[in-house]
């Protein structure tokens, strides 16, 4: 049933880019402009789909010809669903080495009470994940995959391996640049020097060795990814492809995050400008009162954001995580937890945001969700608000049961399941969180079953992504916070029991 669904435009970009490969030289790839669906990931990315497209031609060799735009066959279906399918081994593999690293104490007399279980059901049936990949389609499982990897070498102390997997990874996805300061503060902490006390560093015990090894391998893997368009002399078009700040602040759909509130907030102040005759319509952007929701979004009341604002933002709300990292050490979990805020922070404050960006914050969680009650709670608001903002990528009749039914089986499983581990402490939920989580049934009946029929429908055609974005930026938001005051209110390691 997934692998016949439908699928969204992501599958033109990528069979593109099996074309691009393919037929054309290497100096091309990155100024290739026939499609508007241009090669904009790293050269591992790219050396992928031209791996992919010496088997793809097995399939339907038409699908590798550039002015192809928007061809379609069943035979390139079926190719292009497998590949995904198929390069998930390297996300299963990491999920079974990361389940290794789970302390086993709260674990119960059945196996499905087990936190090595409860997380591998966590992670290989995140409904985030699936229909990101398996429906809507993109490669993001063997992505993650490394990922998972690199976290499980760390927490194995085999910190060369991990940072190799890493590096590698950015040049499969520069979006994980992210999460680049957690792994570096860590590294440094924790493999450049060779003895560490909770809250002090001991200078005379920094490897330089270690420094310098860390940092051949960083090299050695961006020459390799990047050292042919240096040759070339195409690496500012490389970099051109990959950082495009011309896009506006907002992806069409916002996702929901600060941004997605600072512009409902400026749509609100508008409307009550006009309504109290403070704004004069004709001088207020079509853009901003019309559709909404598209990529150029103009204030009207609130200052225009530009990408070092962003930036700013982000940066300031990274740092506290990296210093608590840096002072307040607490091994490998507490690294985890500094990846998760800096994914957050990006997610909140970055520039083009992707609703599908939550990913990146959501799946590490999931190994901190079966360690503490606090952790639990957190995970469960953050995934099931991150995943329904997931909703409106897949917006056709057919896949709405679809789409409900399989976050709802998620859903009932990550909360039972938690609760069930963690019964013997206090409830994963407040009063507050119980009330917001639940409030997402009525949204979604008011989107998808109500406003059809409204005769807002017409005029303002974009409220149900509106109302989703914001709700569910208010929830991220929330998480986000609820982390960093457990991170900043921790006691160091060496205070604490051993986890």
């Amino acid at each position: 049933l997934i692998i016949l669904s439908s699928h969204s435009t992501d599958f033109e970009v990528h069979r593109n880019w099996l074309a691009i490969t393919h037929s054309l030289p290497v100096s091309q790839w990155y100024y290739e402009a026939t499609s508007e669906w241009t090669l904009d990931y790293p050269p591992f990315f790219a050396w992928f789909e031209y791996a992919l497209s010496h088997v793809a031609k097995y399939f339907d060799q038409e699908m590798l010809n550039v002015r192809n735009l928007n061809y379609f066959s069943a035979r390139t279906l079926l190719f292009q669903r497998f590949s995904v399918i198929l390069t998930d081994a390297l996300f299963v593999y990491a999920v079974h080495e990361c389940c290794k690293c789970i302390d086993g104490q709260k674990a119960g007399k059945e196996l499905t009470e087990k936190p090595k279980f409860i997380l591998s059901v966590l992670l290989l049936w995140n409904f985030g994940l699936l229909i990101v990949d398996h429906i809507h389609f993109q490669y993001n499982g063997f992505l993650f995959g490394l990922m998972l990897l690199s976290i499980a070498r760390l927490f194995q102390k085999r910190h060369m391996e991990g940072a190799f997997l890493f590096t590698a990874l950015l040049h499969f996805k520069h979006i994980y640049l992210y999460v680049a300061p957690a792994y570096g503060i860590y590294l440094l902490r924790s493999y450049c020097f060779t003895a560490n006390k909770p809250g002090s560093i001991r200078w005379n015990s920094f490897s330089f060795v270690r420094v310098i090894s860390l940092g051949l391998v960083v090299f050695l893997v961006s020459a390799l990814s990047l050292g042919p368009f240096l040759a070339l002399n195409q690496l500012p078009q490389v970099l051109s492809r990959l950082f495009p700040f011309k896009r506006g602040l907002c992806h069409a759909y916002w996702a929901p995050n600060f941004w997605a509130l600072y512009n409902a907030l400026d749509k609100v102040l508008s409307v009550i400008g006009l309504e109290l005759k403070l704004l004069d319509h004709n001088k207020i952007p079509k853009a901003s009162m019309t559709s909404g929701l598209v990529q150029q979004f103009q204030h009207t009341v609130l200052p225009s954001v530009t990408p070092l604002a962003t930036l700013i933002c982000t940066l300031i709300a990274i740092l506290p995580s990296v210093f608590c990292l840096w002072f307040k050490p607490q091994g490998p979990r507490g690294f985890l937890r500094c990846l998760i805020l800096c994914a957050l922070s990006s997610f909140l404050f970055g520039w083009h945001v992707h609703e599908k960006a939550i990913l990146l914050a959501v799946l590490p969680m999931s190994l901190l969700s079966v360690g503490k009650a606090g952790d639990a709670s957190i995970f469960l608001i953050l995934t099931t608000t991150g995943h329904y903002s997931l909703f409106p990528l897949l917006f056709t009749a057919p896949e709405l049961p679809i789409k409900i039914l399989l976050m709802l089986l998620f859903t009932i499983y990550s909360i039972s399941s938690l609760k069930t581990l963690f019964r013997k402490e206090k409830p994963l939920f407040n009063w507050l969180e119980t009330f917001y989580l639940l409030g997402l049934g009525p949204l979604e009946v008011f989107c998808e079953f109500v406003f059809p029929f409204t005769s807002w429908k017409l005029k303002y055609p974009f409220i149900p992504l509106l109302l989703t974005s914001v709700y569910c930026a208010a929830g991220i938001t929330y998480a986000w916070f609820k982390l960093y005051v457990s991170v900043l209110t921790d006691p160091p390691s060496g205070k604490t029991k051993k986890q």
